[in-house]
């Protein structure tokens, strides 16, 4: 049985504010007080687990212990195909310590050259913790194809590059409406919805 969230404060465990504004957009109906953790100037804990839904477990848990509230954190990714699944949990990494992500879907784009396999998928964990550690962790995964140069000025990170299976615009072009219907971190906050919010 998953533990639920009953509503007050709910610290996300993040200082990517297109991030934190998105979980923001997807909470809104529920009975959250969302705040950041860049917001209660908390301190980023260095990702050191090998997959997603660790290194959103490790970053909710150290946000609640922190703050003494319950913490949500998405740790997410894109997974080229031909890079054999990199960037993956080094997607943040690869943008550098200014977030530069232009340089990011560059260097993609440079280490894919010579191939023709243009599939990828945005992967999302989000990780809900308490500070007493118990967690509830999901995983949401959309598939597309890349597309060079960066389109689009609507989204974040990699979003320029990345076209949805069976669609033709970037993440980046379409309304955000749009995207929260059928992104990565759509389809695992339904299912956090689903487990602790109802």
């Amino acid at each position: 049985m998953s533990r639920h969230f009953t509503g007050g404060r709910l610290v996300v465990a993040s200082h990517n504010q297109g991030k934190v504004r998105e979980i923001r957009e997807l909470l809104a109906s529920f009975k959250a007080d969302v705040i950041s953790a860049g917001e209660l100037n908390l301190p980023e804990p260095e990702e050191t687990e090998s997959t997603f839904i660790g290194n959103a477990k490790l970053k909710a848990l150290a946000a609640a212990k922190a703050s003494g509230l319950p913490a949500l954190s998405d740790d997410s990714g894109l997974a080229v195909s031909a890079l054999d699944g990199a960037p993956g949990i080094y997607s943040a990494r690869w943008a550098g310590p200014s977030k530069d992500f232009t340089a990011a879907m560059l260097r993609v784009e440079k280490e894919m050259a010579g191939t023709a396999d243009r599939s990828a998928k945005f992967v999302c964990a989000l990780a809900l913790c308490w500070p007493d550690s118990h967690c509830e962790a999901f995983e949401g995964e959309v598939h597309g194809t890349l597309s060079f140069p960066p389109r689009g000025t609507k989204g974040f990170g990699y979003d320029p590059i990345f076209v949805p299976v069976d669609l033709e615009t970037t993440f980046a072009e379409m309304e955000p409406a749009a995207k929260h219907a059928m992104s990565h971190r759509a389809r695992a906050f339904a299912q956090l919805v689903a487990a602790c919010f109802i």
